[in-house]
């Protein structure tokens, strides 16, 4: 699932490819389930002459503002990706909504496993408010994080994937953010302390900001894979510390990478660098 620098590098292509201030003239709906609301035809019938005032991110979802007030929320789920093709191009067996510019470009939407959905509503925050803070705003402080890990009594890992709790972490990104902090991710969250609550908060933000400045992660070459919108594979794979490293040599202490289940998500961890204390 695309997480915050995926989403963000998302956002990042639509702007550079001009798509602020462009029109929609219309769209086709191949795959009825991908709009979440409002029905397909008021979708289809509303989108049209819709100026985008900004393209923005807000936790995993893709945020289109339009000029009438209106806004579009896109959530890629497990594999949804957004593709600018020439509106000439064969649609594929997985471009579920096609967005038409009344040029020869299309904006079209791709999800093989069909996950995916959008919202077209007046009012954003009856979904978006209900996100926790974003992770590199400079409101979220480390007396923030402290504050909100103290207020629970629960496993770490499924917390901070909880978008109620911080916006926008998947398993990518918290599972290196743990090895970065070495806390293990079986830890009860009102555990921790001072010192490792600091060095957590300086993790979650290295790991994002590491993971945006390579374009994002791109785990294999299949099509349920991470692509930008320009088709480019994000570099961060190779910077990954922990994660998908099975058998690999931690690169602080050497201690071979283990993979376990917790919360039901596949997890790894060093075990000598992040042993299960304190909890």
């Amino acid at each position: 699932m695309p997480e915050l620098p995926e989403v963000q590098t998302i956002v990042n292509d639509l702007k550079t490819a001009g798509l602020v201030g462009a029109t929609i003239s219309g769209a086709r709906v191949c795959w009825s389930r991908t709009i979440a609301e409002p029905s397909v035809d008021e979708f289809c019938s509303q989108i049209i002459g819709q100026k985008i005032a900004d393209i923005s991110r807000r936790g995993k979802f893709i945020v289109f503002s339009f000029v009438s007030g209106l806004t579009m929320l896109i959530h890629l789920r497990m594999s949804g990706r957004l593709n600018i093709v020439d509106a000439c191009a064969d649609c594929t067996k997985h471009e579920h909504i096609i967005f038409n510019f009344g040029t020869n470009l299309h904006l079209r939407f791709h999800d093989t496993r069909k996950f995916g959905r959008i919202h077209l509503l007046k009012d954003p925050g009856r979904i978006l408010d209900k996100l926790g803070p974003e992770p590199l705003d400079e409101k979220f402080t480390q007396e923030i994080l402290k504050k909100r890990l103290l207020a629970h009594k629960r496993m770490l890992k499924p917390l901070l994937l909880d978008q109620a709790f911080i916006a926008g972490l998947g398993n990518i990104y918290v599972d290196e953010a743990l090895w970065e902090a070495r806390i293990h991710p079986c830890r009860t969250s009102c555990s921790l302390t001072d010192r490792e609550i600091r060095s957590l908060h300086r993790a979650i933000c290295l790991v994002l900001r590491r993971g945006l400045k390579n374009l994002g992660t791109t785990l294999g070459d299949g099509e349920t894979n991470f692509y930008s919108v320009a088709r480019r594979k994000g570099r961060n794979r190779d910077e990954l510390r922990v994660f998908r490293r099975t058998g690999e040599p931690c690169p602080r202490c050497r201690t071979l990478i283990e993979r376990m289940v917790v919360g039901q998500r596949s997890s790894h961890i060093c075990p000598v660098c992040q042993q299960l204390e304190g909890r």
